[in-house]
């Protein structure tokens, strides 16, 4: 699937000898299938693990192996091009990184394509360490490690897990998706929203009957999840508050797990206090039960039923409005409307009473948007009078002109 921040972007993944390189294949392959254009430098160890044919059916592009060669298989297009390909890149990812190709870029080698690639490199420098056994952790290791991050280099730590060799501790190459958030997060730090603060709220809060039971809405916390990634793309410092289960937290988002509305508003209201923008895409419930029982609630033999007294929950948009009036933060705020009658009526006049900036309004009656779907359609609100609609798209699409909206509505403030 096609993503914004990798479209078009030039990355040259290194690849030096670890078992681990298999794992280098499917992240060639996720970076192009996200339309980013990869150049694969293998050393001589990394070929003893997988062939060059392999990063180029999976990448469409050259493989380059040799320094010295200046010809299509495996060489250079000339006898300088690693000048080219270092210069040329926006990131240079060296995965896996084994601890003899550390050594060598802490010492400022120049032996083969991949060091002296990186020595000509003006892009930012990732290495993602991959060894067994106690190698990682070892004085040398960790010496040289040191030395490039104090040169810029920027470090992805390798995780626990259990090696080839049958050892278990810190060393393993982490997984694709985690890969490619490290990526999406250092391509986005230079983006429109950086240095800002951003909070999300996402997912549908629940309300405790008892100690087992609750009520809760049909949001799955899908389009704050996106909104999250979104703004991490575009380089924002992001507070995810949410109430969802079971998604993946985008890659340098902050979270914080609630469950109820009421949860939800203090959390809010704390990491909303110095926000740049609060985006409230969470469908906070509107009534919970007046008494949550202390024990789980038994049936009776009789057939009798349960009878609940639902009270209010607080209305967060308001109290943030209250906030914002006391002390000015968040700068911007932007609420969400799901709606499954008079969508814009209604979302109106929710714009107006909370005192938001903008407001999303979506129709949770269709079955292609809104709820538990990947796709949304939406319509944004203003408080002049202005709306835009947004037709249906993929939810990080709609995020991603959200951003855009908030990013003008920020300015240079």
């Amino acid at each position: 699937m096609p993503i914004t921040l990798l479209e078009n972007k030039r990355i040259v993944l290194a690849v030096t000898g670890s078992i681990a390189s298999y794992k280098a294949v499917d992240l060639a392959s996720k970076l192009t299938q996200a339309g980013a254009k990869i150049d694969v430098i293998m050393t001589d160890a990394a070929r003893e693990f997988v062939t060059p044919l392999t990063f180029q059916s999976v990448t469409g592009r050259p493989v380059y192996t040799d320094l010295w060669q200046a010809d299509s298989s495996g060489g250079l297009p000339t006898h300088i091009a690693h000048v080219g390909l270092g210069e040329g890149a926006d990131l240079l990812v060296i995965a896996p990184a084994t601890a003899q190709t550390i050594a060598k870029l802490a010492g400022g080698f120049a032996d083969n394509l991949l060091t002296v690639t990186a020595l000509a490199a003006r892009c930012p420098v990732v290495i993602a360490p991959a060894m067994d056994g106690g190698m990682y952790t070892h004085p040398a290791t960790q010496a040289n490690l040191k030395t490039l991050q104090e040169r810029g280099v920027i470090l992805i730590e390798p995780e626990e897990g259990r090696f080839a060799s049958g050892l278990v501790g810190k060393g393993r190459l982490p997984e694709t998706a985690a890969l490619i958030g490290h990526i999406r997060s250092i391509l986005g730090r230079t983006g429109a929203l950086a240095g800002r603060k951003v909070v999300i709220t996402a997912g549908g809060t629940s309300e405790a009957i008892d100690p087992v039971r609750y009520i809760t809405n049909r949001s799955s916390g899908k389009q704050g999840y996106a909104l999250a990634q979104a703004a991490v793309d575009a380089g924002a410092d992001v507070t995810l508050i949410s109430a969802a289960k079971g998604l993946p937290t985008p890659f340098g988002a902050h979270l914080i797990l609630v469950e109820s509305a009421a949860d939800m508003l203090k959390a809010v209201l704390e990491y909303s206090q110095n926000a740049d923008a609060l985006i409230m895409a969470a469908a906070v419930a509107d009534f919970r039960p007046e008494t949550i029982a202390s024990q789980k609630i038994k049936k009776s033999d009789d057939g009798a039923g349960l009878t609940l007294t639902l009270g209010r929950t607080a209305d967060i948009l308001m109290e943030v409005k209250a906030q914002r009036q006391q002390i000015g933060f968040p700068r911007i705020c932007v609420g969400f409307a799901a709606e499954s009658e008079n969508l814009l009526t209604n979302a109106r006049s929710k714009l107006e009473r909370k005192g938001l900036d903008l407001l999303v309004a979506n129709d949770i009656s269709a079955s292609d948007a809104g709820f538990a779907v990947d796709t949304n359609r939406v319509t944004i609100l203003e408080p002049d009078g202005g709306q835009q609609a947004l037709p249906l798209a993929s939810k990080s699409q709609i995020s991603e002109a959200i951003l855009a909206r908030v990013s003008d509505l920020l300015g240079d403030a």
